[in-house]
């Protein structure tokens, strides 16, 4: 004979199985927020750049490759080892049609200094507010995660990196890209 307990057990078990089975998908969720889908047009921005140019929007890069990369904060470690690999990597970025955006909460003087320092030879934008990081799902509290996303030249999104090790992430966006390269061709 089965305990009033495990009756109960069994039922409140059953009954979230069911609750499970039966709710629609969920949006992806990482840590910052909701994702941007797949196979779906990439939010848009336009962010002031170190670059000299001004403003850069998404736009500007239709027909290219490009690789969103969200960072928490200039001239900290993981930060600067980060992008020293992307610019080390650089040019197999552009032999691929690929450009690179960092994109953080730092203002534009500290992305001028923070390129200055390193050599990075690819626009930095200043995402102050964070409006660009919370649309991406790659904002906390007053800082932007380290995501990365790659955007075809139609403006699609079509890859995430969300937990990136910045030792090695060049190195994953390359493979990625060359994965994702050659099912388009």
């Amino acid at each position: 004979m089965i305990s009033r307990r495990t009756l109960f057990q069994r039922l409140w078990v059953c009954c979230l199985i069911f609750i499970t089975v039966l709710s629609p998908a969920q949006p992806v969720l990482a840590m910052g927020g909701e994702q941007p889908p797949f196979d779906q047009p990439a939010p848009s921005f336009t962010l002031p750049s170190n670059s000299g140019d001004g403003e850069i929007s998404l736009a500007d890069y239709l027909g290219q490759w490009v690789v969103v990369y969200f960072y928490p904060k200039d001239f900290t470690s993981g930060c600067t080892l980060e992008a020293r690999r992307f610019q080390q990597d650089l040019p197999k970025y552009l032999e691929r049609n690929t450009q690179i955006l960092g994109i953080s909460a730092d203002d534009v003087d500290s992305h001028a200094e923070f390129c200055d320092a390193e050599g990075l030879k690819f626009p930095l934008l200043a995402d102050v507010g964070g409006k660009v990081s919370k649309a991406y799902g790659s904002w906390l509290g007053y800082v932007s995660l380290r995501h990365t996303y790659l955007i075809d030249p139609d403006g699609m999104m079509r890859e995430r990196f969300v937990g990136v090790n910045p030792a090695i992430h060049s190195t994953e966006v390359l493979a990625k890209l060359d994965e994702l390269q050659s099912t388009a061709s």
